[in-house]
């Protein structure tokens, strides 16, 4: 059966999915399409977050009508710059509230999915961080309510829509470099930012009377609260809450990979490190993905993947000795040459003197944010919608789920398996908590 027929009914089977969670019969009202100002409430809006980021930006000329935290001191301070908005410490409470257009989510990532969808259902346009998703199946499953639902998503990679990357996939897309066999991306995460490879305490600590746990959990496995170890940041590095390094950067990173190239879904994905740790990520890894050739690359294309600090071979690059390089980036290798973009690094062309002559496209840089707000009203298109997100978050999860089966995958993307390895299939697929099921999902 063709790939695309498969994709189809796939989509369909899922699209009537729905959440376990009640929500009020009139919020379920899809409100009308607004004229000029957006009406937009916010999911994990602590002062200081990502939360804090979403709600800045996507006020601009519209209006904070909810916000939303299980800490109730961060809430206090963002309520304190948006007193006009109604708070809550409970997102289905704050999903009941009827004149809401579109909501912001920055809550832990195995939140994303819950909220999202149940926003979708209500018929709000949604802009959700990255990764759209924990899991697997839960990225291919609001791809297709976002199809069903017809709001206006985006997913918040806000390099995307940087000058800086536009020019590197026009370079790469014009065949500067000539068809591309191999891509090199790395980061310098966890290293200092979070910590990895860790037990979980056996202690536990007394619940803050200002922090809601039970919410903050959601559909995650039950817990102790230990102070500090989860809320409000180290979460990343606990398989039960994040995707460790390699979700948290990954969907920035390869994003411009998968964008030049053209890139589908792909055919392996294998990779090394410590031993897989049962609660928590890796110290480091490396992962190496085969994707099918396109019409910017040769016959198939190796990608590859490191963290914590590891890089490709520096000789690789073909750049001068004195060559700063980037702790966070993308290296193109290509027929006629090299292409190099870092985060936040402009784009260079290797061996220097061979692009001597050689001059990047002028293009417009566009705000991640207004991009959405300005198409939910009807103003253009965002660049990450989750028709293009969701595929992108797939495969940067399928690194994870490689490399905590231990096994190589030989990826059957239309029916959404990993042949022959049955603990990489069990990692494809959430397990929701009691009380906080989504319908359809088992």
């Amino acid at each position: 059966m063709p790939r695309s027929t498969s994709r189809r009914s796939f989509l369909k089977q899922v699209a009537a999915l729905s959440f376990a969670v009640p929500l009020a019969a009139s919020a379920r009202q899809a409100r009308a399409q607004p004229s000029s100002k957006v009406h937009i409430a916010c999911v994990g809006a602590g002062w200081g977050g990502k939360g804090h980021d979403d709600m800045m930006q996507t006020s601009v000329g519209h209006e904070i009508v909810a916000i939303c935290d299980i800490d109730e001191e961060r809430l206090a301070k963002s309520g304190e710059k948006f007193p006009g908005a109604k708070r809550y410490t409970d997102w289905r409470k704050m999903l009941e509230q009827k004149d809401i257009d579109a909501v912001t989510i920055s809550t832990p990532d195995h939140m994303h999915a819950a909220v999202t969808l149940s926003a979708m259902q209500l018929k709000k346009h949604v802009y959700t961080q990255k990764p759209l998703t924990r899991t697997v199946y839960e990225a291919r499953t609001l791809a297709a309510a976002a199809k069903d639902a017809g709001v206006v998503t985006q997913m918040g990679i806000q390099h995307h829509s940087s000058a800086r990357l536009k020019k590197a996939v026009q370079a790469i897309r014009a065949g500067v470099v000539g068809r591309v066999s191999q891509v090199h991306t790395w980061t310098d995460r966890p290293g200092t930012y979070w910590k990895q490879g860790l037990d979980r305490p056996e202690r536990h600590d007394e619940v803050p009377a200002h922090v809601h746990w039970n919410e903050w959990l959601g559909v995650a496995p039950e817990r102790p609260f230990v102070a500090g170890l989860y809320h409000p940041f180290s979460w990343r590095g606990w398989w039960d809450f994040g995707t460790g390094a390699l979700g948290d950067m990954g969907c920035h990173i390869m994003d411009p990979v998968v964008n030049a190239l053209e890139l589908g879904p792909p055919r392996t994905v294998e990779a090394e490190g410590p031993p897989p740790h049962r609660e928590s990520g890796p110290l480091w890894c490396i992962v190496r993905y085969e994707f099918p050739g396109t019409k910017h690359t040769t016959d198939s294309v190796q990608l590859t993947w490191y963290e914590a600090g590891k890089q490709p071979p520096r000789e690789l690059f073909q750049a001068p000795a004195d060559w700063k390089g980037s702790q966070n980036g993308v290296l193109f290798v290509g027929e006629k040459g090299n292409l190099f973009v870092g985060f936040p690094e402009n784009p260079e062309l290797f061996p220097r003197e061979k692009f001597a002559d050689y001059k990047f496209a002028e293009v417009t840089e566009d705000n991640h944010y207004t991009q959405w707000t300005d198409a939910i009203l009807g103003r253009g298109q965002t660049s990450c919608p989750f028709a293009y997100s969701g595929p992108l978050t797939e495969t940067v999860l399928m690194g994870n789920a490689a490399y905590r089966s231990g096994q190589k995958i030989e990826w059957d993307s239309a029916n959404m398996k990993a042949k022959g390895n049955a603990a990489a299939d069990a990692l494809l697929r959430p397990t929701y908590r009691s009380g906080w099921e989504i319908k359809g999902l088992g």
